[in-house]
């Protein structure tokens, strides 16, 4: 199966899909063919906005771009797969195709904690710092801070891959998962996988403690500006303007930090728990998202409304 190896028999893992609800995958393809549809449409048509309207030409929504292709490539790293398995029955995948699946989807996951990071960052500066707004966040530096999330992401799980390479796989080739997940794969190694589960938990813990260590102090500064502020409505304001990137927030850090411990410490929780939850963390995100932020921000709203209903003034609906 690997190219370095010769003691393995497969040349292909089996994905089982959800352990133990496999009579109900046809019933399971439905919420997921709906999300990654919702997904394509949603984050299609909030760029689609942003790319049209000159308005709208500004760091927060550049991010926002940014997040929205980064959604849609996390959410077709793992729908199509899904649906093949629960679908066509479609269980076996190249040992190749699901080391790629797993970099890709570890990589696009980590680009999306750094968007995070670099929006909350931009509210940050609007709100703490709004007379520089505009010359501290140029289009280079939102370019360049892109650009550096990505990199990170890159270097950082191409190491898995390579560790995985050098692993034998003597009997076990069932993945009991709907896609390829890199604890999953090194669980199925007949060798001592310490470096691999080592560098897998580092890269983890690494990305969250940041990350989420770099949110909390912008909303930290954010929340001791708003509350220095004399006039109630500008409060709500400013509080309104954070209130869909803390939606995201949420809703993308809460489900990945659920399958992280189950995988590792929660021996007690079944399977098809973990699976479960590992899959809306990847595929509910990108869904929701969109349907945030065109609630959320007034700009977008406004725009979406005069797209779909052209004869309506702003501020009507």
């Amino acid at each position: 199966m690997v190219k370095n190896s010769t003691e393995h028999s497969f040349s292909a893992f089996f994905l089982v899909g959800i352990p133990g609800l496999e009579a109900f995958h046809c019933w399971f393809s439905i919420p997921i063919f709906l999300l990654y549809t919702l997904t394509l449409l949603g984050n299609t048509l909030i760029i689609f906005t942003i790319k049209s309207e000159p308005s709208l030409h500004q760091p927060m929504f550049y991010f926002l771009c940014m997040l929205g292709l980064n959604d849609m490539a996390v959410a077709s790293s793992t729908a199509p797969r899904m649906l093949s398995i629960f679908w066509l029955n479609a269980h076996f995948i190249e040992f190749d195709a699901c080391v790629a699946q797993m970099y890709f989807i570890h990589t696009f996951s980590i680009i999306e904690s750094a968007l995070l990071v670099c929006m909350a960052f931009d509210r940050y500066v609007a709100i703490c710092h709004p007379l520089h707004y505009g010359t501290i966040l140029t289009t280079s530096l939102v370019i360049r801070m892109g650009v550096v999330g990505t990199a990170r992401a890159i270097i950082m799980v191409l190491p898995c891959p390579l560790l995985i390479l050098r692993l034998p796989f003597c009997t076990k080739y069932i993945i009991k998962h709907a896609y390829c997940e890199h604890m999953a794969i090194v669980k199925l190694a007949c060798a001592n996988t310490l470096i691999n589960r080592a560098y897998g938990i580092s890269v983890a813990l690494s990305v969250m403690v940041i990350d989420l260590g770099l949110i909390t102090v912008s909303y930290i500064k954010i929340l001791q500006a708003v509350f220095r502020l004399s006039s109630k409505e500008a409060r709500s304001k400013a509080l309104g303007t954070c209130a869909a990137h803390v939606s995201t927030i949420l809703v993308s850090y809460i489900p990945a930090l659920f399958s992280f411990l189950t995988h590792r410490i929660g021996k007690k929780v079944p399977p098809s728990i973990h699976i479960i939850f590992a899959s809306i963390y990847l595929l509910v995100p990108p869904t929701v998202n969109p349907l945030i932020y065109g609630v959320k921000t007034k700009q977008i709203r406004d725009r979406v409304m005069q797209m779909f209903f052209p004869n309506q003034k702003a501020g009507e609906h």
